[in-house]
């Protein structure tokens, strides 16, 4: 089964992003574009994309501080390094400051595509799994049916999403902004109180289904689900 990804494509080569753009999207994956080191470094910090395509050579912040100051901060996303230096010491620095891969300019299309498939297939956070389980819970995402020791319950697909989210990283804390980016969507208009009243709701549906779990607050961080 081919994995569709969000990717973010970090590069200033304006005619190459939207090449990229065109074929990746062909293959089903999403694709969002920085040309700026400071603001493709906003972007990876939300913690959004499933992959990040970087440039070494960029405007404001080059592509390898950009890297180490995501890794600096426990972000983990994939990275695969896009440059024109392709010599050996350039390759081991890239692989140094965090990168999973390196390609080197100019490239084919057809191997961007193959690291891409091979990164998704390393990571627990693409694997094919409708079923997951958690503590004293089963969701299937795809019924969006919650079950626990009482009974089961049809979510709506909002919070379907938000629960995903939580049993995909069950015991670690997830920021807020990471939660609106993958539950609503990088750039979508959202009240911060949505996600309270969304939390609330989840909240409401483990008790239903006679859950032991709670979705927990850590005040000027984000919430966790926990046992």
């Amino acid at each position: 089964m081919v994995l569709k990804m969000k990717i973010l494509l970090i590069e200033d080569d304006k005619e190459l992003c939207e090449l990229l753009r065109f074929q990746l999207e062909k293959e089903g994956h999403h694709v969002t574009i920085s040309h700026d080191g400071r603001d493709g470094l906003d972007l990876f910090v939300q913690d959004a994309h499933d992959i990040v395509l970087l440039d070494r050579m960029l405007p404001t912040m080059n592509g390898l501080l950009v890297l180490k100051r995501a890794r600096s901060s426990g972000l983990n996303t994939p990275v695969i390094l896009i440059t024109a230096l392709g010599e050996l010491y350039d390759r081991i620095e890239g692989l140094d400051c965090g990168a999973d891969d390196y390609i080197v300019k100019p490239f084919a299309f057809e191997e961007l595509l193959a690291r891409i498939r091979s990164l998704g297939r390393r990571s627990q956070k693409y694997e094919d799994d409708s079923l997951l389980q958690f503590g004293d819970i089963t969701y299937d995402n795809s019924l969006r049916i919650l079950r626990g020791p009482k009974c089961e319950l049809q979510l709506s697909a909002r919070e379907g999403l938000l629960l995903e989210v939580f049993m995909r990283d069950a015991g670690k804390v997830i920021r807020r902004m990471v939660i609106f980016s993958r539950v609503w969507g990088v750039d979508a208009p959202v009240e911060e109180g949505n996600l309270d009243t969304y939390i609330h709701f989840l909240r409401k549906r483990l008790k239903y289904v006679g859950s032991s779990l709670n979705v927990t607050t850590v005040r000027g961080m984000g919430y966790l689900l926990e046992k």
